[in-house]
This record gives C-alpha cells, structure tokens and sequence, in this order.
C-alpha cells in the first residue's frame, strides 16, 4: 500500500503549504499537476505544437494517447519550451523537470541521469545507466552518445519510475525518450544562430521538404562553441569550453497510407577542453610546497591550476531504421539500429601544478546493435494487444594508461622524509629511484560483449466505458563476457608492506637482542657477523631469541608505531590486477528476469482521470570496467587458496554488481478543464541490490546497495488565467532511505538518508504572449527552479567510517536556478531573443572527491556560472 500522504509531507509540511497556498491562488479549487507543459503556440509566430496542456500527444507506452488518457507518470518538454529556455543539451531539462537531476563531471562524454533519486552509470565505461535514454525509438546505451544540440527534437518524455515492461533493457528508474520531427511533404524549416558571453556562439538548422511525392527528406546541423568559463592559471588556459558540431538527416518514404519507412543517420563531433576541478581542501602541506598553493579561499572564483589541457575527443554516429506497417486493425513497427561511440580523453589527475601524475588517457569505443520489433492493435472490442521483441549486441573496448609524471618521486621523497629511498638501499638492496618514476603506472586494457534479449507485451481490457484494466509483462535474458589485461609497472604498489615491515621488525629485534646479549653499548645493533657467530656458539639460545623475535614481530606488523613502513601505503594506490578470466572468477553473467505491470485506469468524468498501478524493473548485472575492480570477499577467499594466482596487495572490493530490481506503488490523478490541467502521482518505489558507483579520483567503486527506497509525490500544472499569460507550476517531494547498505564506500549506510537527493524540487514558470495588430508576437518566458539543500556525497576518504562521513558533511548543495527570456516574433518568421540562464549566478558543487594520492587535499566540481545571449531565428 501507498504510505499516507501526511506522512509524506511531514518533514516539510510548513513549506509545501506555502507553495500549494501560492498556486492555489491562480487555481481555484486546483492543487497537484505533473506534466511539464508548453505554452501556447501560434503557427504563424512558434513551432507546430501538438497540443496544449493535458492534450499534447505522447507515445510513453508506444501508443499514440494525450497526456490527459496516459496513465503513466511523464513529464513532457515541448520544440517551444526548448527554444524558448535555451536548452542547449539532455542535460540543461533538469530546470524544466524536477523529478529529473542531470549531471556531467569528469569529461564532456560522462553525464549522468537520476529520476526520483534513482540514477548510476556516469563515467565508469562498464556501467549502464538505470535511466534508460532512446531517441525515436532506438536505444543509447552509454552517456557519450546522449550528449548534443537539439536541432529539431518535437518533444522529450521523461517517464517515471520502472519502464522494464515495455523498454526491457535497463529502465529500472526510468526512461528519457527523444523524439525528433519527421520529415514534411512541404517544404519548410528554421535557421539559428546565436551569441553570448564567454564568447558562446550556436548556429544550427534544419530543412525539410519533399524529393518526390511519396519521399520527403531533412537535414539539421549546427555547431556550438564557447570559450571555457574557468582560468587555468597553470598553463594559462581556460576550461569548461565548447566545440561542438553535428548533422543529422532523416529519410521518409510512405507509399501508401499503410506503409511507412523512416531512415535516420547522424554524426556529432566533440573536442573540447573539459572539466575543470577546483580545490576545496588543500590539507597536504608537501603538495600546497610543491605548487605554492594557499589554502582554499573560493572555490566559485572560476579558477583551477593543472600542467596541461584536459582533452576530449569524442565521436558519435550511426543510423536507424524504423517501418510502420499497417493491415487493418493491426500495426506492425521494426526498428533496427547501429551506433558508434568513440572517445579519446586525457586529464591532469592530480589537479595540481605539480606534475605528479603525467597522464590519464582513456580511449573508449563501443559498437551497439538493437533490433526491435512490435504489433499494436486498433480493435473495436474491449481487448487492446501490443506484443514486442528487443534484441540488443554491443562490444565495449576501453583502454586507459595511468602514469606518474616528472615530479612524483620528489614528493613521494618529502612525504616519506627519504623513508622509500632507504627501503630501495637499504632493505630491499636495489638502486635508488627505482620506484615511482615518471612513466610507470597502470596500463588498462578491457573488454565486454553485451547480448541480451527480451519479450514483452501488454493488454488492455475495459471493463467499463470508464474502467481499463492493463496487465504487462517483460521477459529479459542478458549475458555478459569480460575480459581484462590489465598491467601495472608500479613495483612500489606491489610491495607486501606489511610483511616487508614484519622482516625488518624481526631482523632489529634479533639484532637488537643478541647485542645486549653480547654486552655492546645500549641501542647499538648486532652486526651480521655477531649474529652468526653468537647463532654457532649457542644454538639454542638463538632459537629462543629468533623464535620471540619472530612472535613480536608477527603481533606488530600491522602496528603503524611499530611498522613505519605502513606509512607509505597511501602511495600504493596502483596496486597489481588479478585479471579476469581467472581460475576462479570467470568474467561472466547470465541474468533472467520477469517483470510486470498492472495498472486500473479509472475515467471519473470526462475532465478527471486516475490510476493505481504496480511495476517491477530489472537491470541485469553490471562489471566494474575501471582499475578499482576488485574480486568478492567470497572469490577472494578462493583466489588466496590457489597457489600463485593472488597477487600482493589484492583485496575485495567490486569486480561486478548483481541485477538490480526495482518495485513501485503508485497512485495518479489527471485533470483538465481546459485553462487549467493539473495531475499528481504518489508513490513509493524501491530498487533492492541498488548499483552504487562512486568514483575516488583515479577509478570507481561499485557497491551494491541491499535496499534503497523513495516514497513521496509529485504535481505540476498550467493555468492560463487570462489569454496571453500561461502559468506552470511543478513540485517533487522525495523522502529517500538506505533501507540496507552494509558495504558502501564508506561502511554502513544503513538506516541513512542517501546523499544528492533533495527533498524539495521545485519549477515555477511564467509565459506571456502579446499579440500586436500587425500579427507580430511580443513572448516573455521564465522559469525558477528550486532544490532544497543535500549533503553532496555520503563520505570522502579518511582514517574511518565517521570521520569519512564527517569530512563530507560541510560539503551541500543548494539550487536556486532563475532563467528568463523575451522573443518579438514577426509575421514574417524572423525572430529575436534575449535570454539568461542560471541568472542570479547561483553557485554550487555538483560533486567532490578526494585527490588521489594526496591525503587532505579535496576537489570538487562547480556548476555553470551565469550566462546569457542573443539569438535570432528565421522559420520558413
């Protein structure tokens, strides 16, 4: 059962009233509304709408019905609604949609997608996301290929919550589905260029029209550049740039009024210098000497020092093929798809002047294949079918080199007090500097094949003329294969400190005693030739002082006052890679599941809709492709027992994570009177075995979360309270929980409340359209969103789990993101806009994380500052 409402609302019961109160002003006797909804448009002035309010045609369930008959939880974006606010890419929607939280950190390849707090896969190559993103039906499965300009998108759906049913592979938090404009039979399009500060400058386009009476075609392109918004005052640079380009075009052959053929191929090129890392902790006093670093005075003054350019050099391309076919009632659709994601990227990893790290290149490509196949049924009785197929094969290869630079042994020198050099001389008898030189690291070289498939289907009875009954299924299979050849040249990480430390301990204690034995001066050591001596003259005394010598230093070993070699573990942080396959662990998956969807649909009166309904998800199992993949605690035990196989240093940690599946409950109400549509879904949703990804500043660790869940609600709405102005208002109240969280990043989570996911998330949207007598339009267009304050991340690296969790606790966030714009549309289909995003310069920190190999020293990722322009448009 659904938790109540007044549960819900109790930790912030003070503020909803308030915001209900306010909307309730504009809307009598209206409360709850849940649809993103454009404003009106007129022909002559914006693009071609489908609809207005609750009327605009969605295809969320793969059928054709209005937001008002939908029984989903969708928010929709209209082509206006992304013009007008000058979303410029996937994730520039979190203003408009505040159920959804878009995010891009390490690279301009990585951005990572949350639906009601549910959300994974950025950055780390092996995982997919659990928010499953499709533009016109095809499926795209890495963040790389999700990025770009939005030339001519018709709308974009953003459904909520667990879509296994009908998407199958991996939606278990929910689905963002792209759909473009087909090519017309009339010939038409629009032009754009824009320009804004930090040298910002778009131009893109699209043409369409016919090539013979049953073929009509279109191509869009467009670039998008802009000089980086953050100084890098280490190579006197800047970062956060854009250059960007992309085309795209599109192929509509319709025969007949029964037969439809849809073929689409694009390619977009990114190169830019991205993403900059400023310092929010410079607590390593040896790095802040190295570099002349103060300490941290404003990390939202839009200035970072590195040695050299991040790069990324990012390719996407493909094409598709979608055929509609009809025969009476029946209508049969194949969509069949390949795609290619490349991307060559290197970062100054340790953030820093210094060059401690030389490189962290990554080279990434990933070929994809997806096949679906489907048939829907139009009939005239009570039952509604569809019936579907999805095939999917993709090969995911990632190469990445992690070396030290010029400058890393100095500081592991003056970290150590010489102590790495006197283990080189004078304990291990090798030369000095031969540890932590430039060029060593670690040499990553991966692969995965990916096959899965899946069944599903779907039925629709009414039971009456107002009560529809839905039940749906989805089987799924997924196998996959991993192999690694990873190699590390970092002797130094390789060392067994702790039994080298042990050796040592027992060799001065030997000495140490057979000395005192010997009657040499206090605290003076025997030497060797004492030693063997004094072990030939009394034997059994020396068994005695090797056998209590060998006891204490067994007791001591892992006793840092008693072992000063544990000190230099920090700067292990490369150590060996048991690569996979393996005796034990073989690098494989095979996951099965079912899931279901029952829903009631019940038609109250012609104006007010609502729902119940039950969905399961599934996302199969996912391997952690990054150099923190570590065995299982239990394959460890088995790996340790085999002779030779485990290499020094090895622990658990994660090689892969088991499937996650996904439940929800969940209430809806849908209304529409015309000038005013209001909705509102309630809802409590849980993911057990959660895929948790975090990354620690050279790779990612992979958790699997036993239990997390999510109860609270969502609503949004429009009221037009006169003709020209059109309101909107949406609102997400979330309540999280680790319900079961035993082996996290940062210990036991348990009972928790997850860090990133706000409890408050709110739009507030404002449209006015003035119409002159001349026919020329006068549009003034704002939004405000608002998200309470989180705690960024759970814990960053520290001696334990609650200074771990104390070190993270300074670092919130809190959004108030106000953008605006004002457009004079003429009749003749010449635009012109002014617009501002993020206008009051509300600064944040997306994310943090410690600096590898510098204890004390935290970074972090800020948001975009301030930016605005103009643009100019022409329709014809």
């Amino acid at each position: 059962m659904i938790s109540p409402i007044s549960g819900l609302l109790a930790p912030t019961r003070n503020a909803l009233y308030a915001g209900t109160a306010a909307f309730a002003l504009i809307m009598p006797g209206v409360a709850f509304a849940q649809e993103e909804v454009a404003e009106p448009a007129d022909a002559s002035t914006a693009v071609e709408e489908e609809g207005v309010g609750n009327e605009i045609i969605v295809t969320a369930t793969k059928r054709e019905q209005t937001l008002q008959e939908i029984p989903v939880a969708v928010s929709v974006t209209t082509a206006e609604t992304i013009e007008r606010a000058q979303i410029r890419d996937l994730k520039d929607l979190t203003s408009v949609v505040p159920s959804l939280r878009i995010s891009q950190l390490q690279s301009s390849a990585n951005t990572n997608f949350i639906i009601r707090g549910f959300g994974n896969g950025a950055n780390n190559v092996g995982i997919e996301p659990s928010v499953g993103v499709f533009v016109d039906g095809v499926y795209r499965s890495r963040t790389a290929a999700q990025i770009g300009d939005l030339p001519d998108v018709q709308r974009i759906e953003v459904l909520r919550g667990p879509q296994s049913t009908l998407f199958g592979k991996n939606a278990s938090a929910g689905v963002i589905s792209l759909i473009t404009r087909k090519p017309q039979f009339k010939f038409g399009g629009n032009v754009e260029a824009a320009y804004g500060n930090y040298n910002a400058v778009v131009v893109k386009g699209v043409v369409t029209g016919p090539i013979t009476e049953n073929i009509a075609a279109s191509i869009a392109g467009g670039i998008n550049k802009r000089d980086g918004y953050i100084r890098d005052t280490g190579y006197d640079g800047r970062t956060n740039e854009r250059d960007r380009w992309f085309v795209r075009g599109q192929v509509l052959f319709e025969p007949t009024d029964a037969l439809s053929v849809r073929l689409i191929g694009d390619y977009d090129k990114i190169d830019e210098n991205c993403c900059g890392v400023v310092q929010l902790v410079n607590g390593n006093p040896i790095v802040n000497a190295l570099t002349g670093r103060t300490a941290a005075t404003d990390r939202f003054g839009d200035r970072v020092s590195t040695n050299f350019p991040s790069s990324n050099d990012i390719r996407n391309y493909g094409g598709s093929g979608q055929l509609d076919y009809s025969f009476g009632p029946i209508k049969l659709t194949s969509i069949t798809a390949y795609r290619k994601s490349e991307s060559l990227t290197n970062q100054d990893s340790d953030f820093s002047t210094a060059d401690f790290l030389g490189s962290n290149i990554g080279d990434v490509d990933i070929a994809t294949f997806t096949q679906e196949l489907r048939i829907a049924t139009d009939l005239d009785g009570p039952f509604q079918l569809l019936l579907g197929g999805f095939y999917f094969d993709e090969t995911v290869k990632y190469k990445n080199d992690l070396t030290f630079g010029r400058d890393f042994r100095r500081f592991v020198d003056i970290a150590t007090g010489g102590g790495v050099g006197a283990l080189e001389t004078q304990v291990l008898g090798l030369p000095l500097n031969t540890f932590s030189q430039a060029g060593q690291g670690i040499f990553d070289n991966l692969r995965q094949d990916d096959k899965s498939f899946s069944i599903f289907g779907s039925v629709d009875f009414e039971v009456t003329d107002r009560l529809t009954l839905t039940l749906g299924a989805n089987y799924t299979d997924d196998r996959k294969k991993v192999h690694t050849n990873t190699v590390s040249t970092d002797a130094f990480s390789a060392l067994d400190l702790v039994a080298i430390g042990g050796s040592v301990i027992r060799s001065r204690g030997i000495a140490t005693t057979v000395g005192q034995f010997l009657g040499l001066p206090a605290g003076t050591l025997a030497t060797a030739a004492q030693i063997g001596a004094f072990s030939q003259a009394q034997p059994a005394g020396f068994a005695q002082i090797v056998a209590g010598s060998t006891a204490f230093a067994t007791a001591n070993q892992n006793n840092p006052a008693v072992n000063p070699f544990l000190a230099l573990q920090p700067l292990q942080f490369l150590p060996p890679f048991l690569n996979i396959p393996n005796a034990v662990e073989d690098g494989r998956s095979h996951d099965t599941d079912w899931s279901y969807t029952a829903r009631l649909a019940f038609d109250v009166t012609d104006q007010i809709n609502t729902y119940l309904s039950y969905s399961t998800g599934f996302k199969p199992t996912t391997f952690n492709l990054s150099r923190d993949s570590r065995p299982l605690p239990a394959d460890l035990v088995a790996i340790r027992a085999v002779p030779g196989l485990a290499p020094n240093n090895l622990t658990s940690g994660s090689r892969f994570a088991p499937p996650e599946d996904s439940t929800v409950y969940e209430f809806g109400l849908k209304a529409d009177w015309g000038l005013v549509s209001v909705n509102f879904a309630a809802f409590h949703q849980t993911i057990t075995d959660f895929q948790s990804n975090v990354f620690t500043g050279t790779g990612f660790v992979l958790a699997s979360a036993g239990k997390q869940s999510v109860k609270g609600f969502e609503f949004d709405g429009t009221v037009k309270p006169i003709d020209p102005l059109t309101l909107t208002f949406s609102l997400t109240y979330l309540d999280p929980k680790y319900d079961s969280f035993l082996q996290s990043a940062f210990g036991d989570l348990s009972g928790t409340t997850p860090a990133g996911i706000p409890a408050i998330s709110t739009t507030f949207g404002a449209s006015y359209d003035h119409e002159f007598g001349s026919g020329d339009h006068l549009i003034l267009r704002g939004d405000f969103h608002y998200e309470s304050s989180v705690q960024t991340i759970e814990g960053l690296t520290a001696g334990s789990i609650e200074a771990a969790r104390a070190l993270a606790r300074p670092f919130r966030r809190e959004v108030n993101d106000l953008n605006a714009s004002i457009t004079y549309a003429m009749q003749n289909g010449l635009e012109l806009s002014l617009w501002g995003r993020n206008l009051l310069d509300d600064r944040y920190l997306i994310q943090v994380f410690p600096v590898p190999a510098q204890t004390g020293n935290i970074a972090g990722y800020p948001n975009q500052p301030r930016t605005y322009g103009v643009a100019a448009r022409f329709r014809f």
